[in-house]
């Protein structure tokens, strides 16, 4: 395992490349995005500490899809080589990190219902659903509040809406006393109320009993 430090908005690995390592999130938030023709991102996806946003690499041996830094982060690879080894030699450390992917897919086809047919304050309150849970499973929630470095107008390339459409709503969301800013960080004032703004179910996310009580 090497460890580096990548400054925000830092390439780590190209669509097209063949990458010999993964990388684990230790601190900081990564992206998954793809380009189209034009110059226009699509996010796919926010990975946070604890995740392994490119585990596919291992058997895909080639990127479909680029991975990015959002903030100044600390990362963690590991040769395929060395998770070959250890698979081999921990039979169940494998089934995890099935499990790991196949709720990585899960994440993804919510994700395509969220951009295709949800309206725009629908798919942000589900995005800030799924973001609190997966902080808060990590520990990286105190008071019902957790770190959100993520711009507008990154939210919009994740939601496929425009600046000011992501903007407005979530100044609607604020407006409603369904979230709130602490400082650096996003508070969700009424949970409750932001699962129903959300229409948010959260069977998607796996989790263990019990984790998703606010």
């Amino acid at each position: 395992m090497t460890i580096r430090e990548f400054a925000a908005d830092q390439v780590i690995a190209r669509e097209g490349g063949r990458p010999s390592e993964s990388c684990l999130v230790i601190s900081g938030m990564a992206f998954r995005f793809k380009m189209t023709e034009d110059g226009k991102r699509q996010i796919m996806s926010f990975h946070i500490a604890g995740e392994i946003p490119d585990l596919q690499s291992l058997h895909l041996r080639k990127m479909d899809h680029g991975l990015s830094t959002l903030t100044p982060c600390k990362l963690a690879f590991i040769s395929h080589r060395s998770l070959r080894n250890l698979f081999q030699q921990h039979p169940r450390l494998s089934e995890v990190f099935w499990r790991e992917t196949l709720i990585d897919a899960a994440i993804f086809r919510e994700w395509v219902v969220n951009v295709g047919r949800r309206p725009a304050l629908v798919r942000m309150a589900h995005l800030l659903c799924e973001l609190f849970l997966r902080h808060k499973a990590v520990g990286l929630v105190t008071d019902h509040a957790f770190e959100f470095p993520i711009t507008q107008s990154e939210m919009a390339g994740a939601l496929g809406l425009s600046n000011v459409h992501a903007n407005r709503t979530l100044q609607e969301l604020r407006a409603r006393g369904l979230i709130g800013e602490q400082g650096h960080l996003l508070k969700i004032l009424d949970w409750e109320g932001l699962k129903q703004a959300g229409e948010f179910d959260p069977t998607y996310l796996h989790k263990e009993p019990g984790d998703e009580a606010a």
